[in-house]
């Protein structure tokens, strides 16, 4: 059963739910003659679009230190959007496996192939403050420092 919207040719509008193969009803209000008049629609709700994998965490921190509940959240939103892919394979991004993303290659992923390319200095900088051993490293940053003649 179907729901059907109909007129007549005098205007009248009335709906009706019936069979695809039933003929149709005559007007209630004059008894006319009726023919189908499309309907109307709405779409609800929005649709969402399961995030690329390069949008997805990356790191043990970003998984919440690997917390069970969120990290199988993460398998089957890769998973839905592996089934888009599939489906639709023209929203694939670069499948190359990604071989560095954090640092420099945090805003762009170093990718299987690509040339690491040599870190921009900014003024007065000489190198990364980056240091990781326990001891500190002099750096100059474009101001002197003079000794009080007192």
């Amino acid at each position: 059963m179907a729901i059907y919207e109909l007129s007549c040719a005098t205007g009248h509008r009335f709906e009706v739910i019936q069979s695809f193969t039933a003929p149709l009803p005559s007007c209630p209000e004059c008894g006319g003659a009726t023919r189908k008049v499309p309907s109307n629609f709405a779409i609800v709700g929005a649709a969402t679009l399961p995030p690329p994998p390069e949008r997805m965490p990356q790191t043990w921190k970003g998984t919440y230190r690997g917390d069970r509940d969120y990290v199988t959240v993460l398998r089957r939103t890769a998973e839905a959007r592996q089934k888009l892919e599939d489906k639709h394979p023209e929203l694939a991004g670069d499948r190359r496996p990604v071989i560095a993303h954090e640092g420099r290659y945090e805003a762009a992923p170093l990718r299987a192939g690509d040339t690491p390319q040599a870190p921009t200095r900014t003024a007065g900088h000489s190198h990364s403050h980056a240091h990781q051993h326990g001891h500190e490293h002099g750096h100059w940053h474009g101001r002197t420092e003079r000794a009080d003649p007192g």
